[in-house]
């Protein structure tokens, strides 16, 4: 399917990584001819949508926003959400359209970079060189796990978050979720609607409603161009990177996620994880908190639509509504025992952090993250692709990676011609 079978001595560029981003820059490099290659380090294209997602996964944004380049949705319900095997047949239509140079099984080991526009790339399977270098292999590498007191009972069912498929996968008892961004909070669901009984540590992630006004919240927030707000337009600016995804599902057709509502039906509510001591897990008392951070988000980005509609005279079906909440926690509970709970499993749903410590280039902030402005970093032949927030709140999105990936291939295509150009020069 593949147009490459090993690894050339060099490339005008190279792409590590196989996702929708480093596909989509493929797609506009093999428009303009420039000789380049996928180097995926897993058995797949487009691997951690197929091997990294539970059963019931859920795209939580429209399938409208799914515009990756020359390659829309095109199927029968735009405004639904794709569940995980459409999202497999989504990319797939994907890949077999652009046929790309991919390698995969193939783990890029170290960049460096001898002269201007010549890298060294060792791999798994050999060396090569490159001109240019596409770095679109995400920024989720390592699961996070807390540091504890005590260790864990070895009788204990501990997975990371991108480990967890099914309620069946778990051993009999009760289950312990950490964490309540989009992850988080879609498989405490998951796992309440399967009949478990949940303990939930919640952190401070915002939730937003899913429909207001009878229309998706997304397609309010689009109009609106939120989606096209830039990290230099930002109120949080450079910082946005940093924070958490609003919680909200798209299954069943879509619907908020409520933890209060969860509460009710007998879901364990707790402030955000703090440590396991002796038998105990123990919580910060922050718990009414975090609920009631959490409604104002909610609230105040309704409230922001109501703004809209009124300023541009919008004529809607409902009328404008404030959330209010359904539950409050009697008392705030800020230990449990782990025995006495019968809590047989721990589900740690509180992120990724990155590693770059292959690429052995100065181009990276003290706190590990690359120096770059629209994904093009301080050297102007390495790139970024795929990030959150690498330019718009749309980056990193099938909404966004199109625009990004256009505009960093127009600039690897200048400079690839500028350094053809010079070498022609250099060598008349």
């Amino acid at each position: 399917m593949f147009q490459s079978t090993s690894l050339k001595s060099h490339y005008d560029v190279v792409i590590v990584g196989g996702g929708q981003a480093g596909l989509s820059v493929s797609h506009y490099l093999k428009q303009a001819n420039i000789d380049h290659v996928v180097l995926e380090k897993e058995d797949c294209l487009t691997h951690s949508w197929r091997k990294k997602r539970w059963d019931n996964f859920t795209l939580v944004t429209p399938n409208w926003q799914c515009l990756l380049p020359n390659h829309p949705y095109h199927g029968n319900d735009p405004d639904g959400f794709m569940k995980r095997d459409e999202i497999v047949d989504y990319l797939d239509g994907f890949i077999e359209k652009l046929n790309p140079p991919a390698l995969l099984n193939v783990v890029a080991e170290q960049v460096t970079k001898i002269a201007e526009q010549h890298f060294h790339i060792r791999t798994s399977i050999g060396e090569t060189t490159a001109n240019q270098v596409v770095i679109a292999a995400g920024g989720y590498h390592t699961p996070i796990y807390p540091k504890l007191s005590s260790e864990l009972p070895e009788h204990v069912y501990t997975i990371h978050s991108e480990q967890y498929f099914n309620a069946e996968q778990l051993p009999e008892g009760n289950v312990l979720v950490v964490g309540s961004g989009q992850s988080g909070a879609q498989i405490a669901e998951d796992l309440h609607l399967a009949g478990k009984k949940v303990y939930l540590s919640i952190g401070d992630a915002p939730r937003c409603a899913r429909f207001y006004r009878g229309k998706d919240v997304v397609k309010w927030l689009f109009e609106m161009g939120y989606y096209e707000t830039t990290v230099k337009d930002h109120r949080y600016s450079e910082e946005v990177r940093n924070s958490t995804n609003h919680y909200v599902t798209g299954r069943d057709g879509g619907r908020d996620i409520d933890l209060r509502k969860f509460a009710l039906e007998g879901m364990q509510l707790f402030g955000r994880f703090a440590d396991y001591q002796n038998g105990s897990l123990k919580f910060q008392p922050n718990l009414v908190q975090n609920l009631d951070n959490a409604d104002a988000t909610y609230n105040r980005i309704n409230a922001s639509i109501d703004t809209y509609i009124e300023q541009n005279e919008i004529e809607t079906a409902e009328p404008a509504s404030v959330y209010t909440p359904v539950w409050q926690p009697e008392t705030e509970r800020t230990e449990i025992n782990l025995a006495e709970e019968n809590i047989t499993s721990i589900i740690w749903c509180i992120g990724f952090k990155p590693d770059y410590s292959w690429i052995d280039l100065d181009i990276f902030e003290n706190s590990g993250y690359p120096k770059h402005d629209r994904g093009i970093t301080v050297d102007p032949d390495v790139s970024f692709i795929g990030l959150p927030w690498l330019y718009t709140w749309g980056s990193g999105r099938f909404l966004g990676i199109d625009q990004d990936s256009q505009y960093l291939s127009k600039h690897i295509i200048q400079r690839h011609h500028a350094f053809k150009e010079k070498y022609a020069e250099m060598i008349a």
